[in-house]
Order: structure tokens, then C-alpha cells, then sequence
């Protein structure tokens, strides 16, 4: 069997591939799944449009993400503590899924956004 040749993330459309591959790994994970399916009870019809435009944004900036990812990471904190075990999980399972996928700068870059963004984000929400 041919190995497909992969691209580089190129447009919205390679983010919502991208992004809906992560999510499905995430729904049944052993690790962080819960977090999704049992303590936030993640509607996944809004929130993977809001996924889309948050990485859109972060890779060809394109202005269209609106929200306040620290305080949702602190309220489900506050349900359910999070630990950097979660963090370095969720990071693990997105570059799996940038490498299952895509190769190139823009997929390089996500991966260093994205563990840039965890690291953040646990520093500021794990007190």
C-alpha cells in the first residue's frame, strides 16, 4: 500500500481536519477524555467551530477567534483539578495527530504554538 504524501497545513479547511482527528483521539482517551466527556461535557458541535477559529487564528492570524481559554481551563480546573500530566498528555496527542497528518513550517509551527500554549496555560491555571 502507498503511503500518502503528506502536505503542510495550508488553509481553515486542513485545520478542521486537523483539528477533528485531535478531537476524536480526545472523546475516548484514557488520560484526558473524561475531562471532555464527563466534567465539561463538551458540546462538540460549538466547541469544534471554536477550535477552528482559535487555531486559525494562531496559525495565519486571522483575527475571527474570540474567547477566554485561561478562564475555561480555570473553571474546569475548579470542577476537576488538573495536573501537568494532563497538560504533557493533551500536548503528546496533538503532535501525534500534526505528524499522523501533515508535515511542513505551518505544521511545525502548531506543535511549538501549541506546546508553548499548554506550557502557559498550566502555569497560570495549576496553582
Amino acid at each position: 500500500m502507498k503511503e500518502k504524501i503528506k502536505t503542510d497545513i495550508k488553509n481553515r479547511q486542513d485545520i478542521k481536519i486537523l483539528v477533528d482527528a485531535f478531537y476524536r483521539k480526545v472523546e475516548t482517551d484514557p488520560t484526558i477524555g473524561y475531562l471532555f466527556t464527563k466534567v465539561a461535557n463538551v458540546k462538540w458541535e460549538k466547541h469544534l467551530p471554536i477550535m477552528y477559529d482559535f487555531w486559525d487564528n494562531i496559525l495565519f492570524h486571522t483575527g475571527n477567534f474570540e474567547g477566554n481559554p485561561m478562564m475555561k481551563h480555570r473553571v474546569l480546573n475548579q470542577k476537576s483539578p488538573l495536573t501537568e500530566t494532563h497538560f504533557k498528555h493533551w500536548n503528546k496527542l496533538w503532535k501525534k495527530t500534526v505528524d499522523d497528518l501533515f508535515e511542513g513550517v505551518k505544521a511545525s509551527e502548531v506543535k511549538i504554538r501549541a506546546d508553548s500554549i499548554s506550557k502557559m496555560m498550566m502555569n497560570k491555571v495549576i496553582k
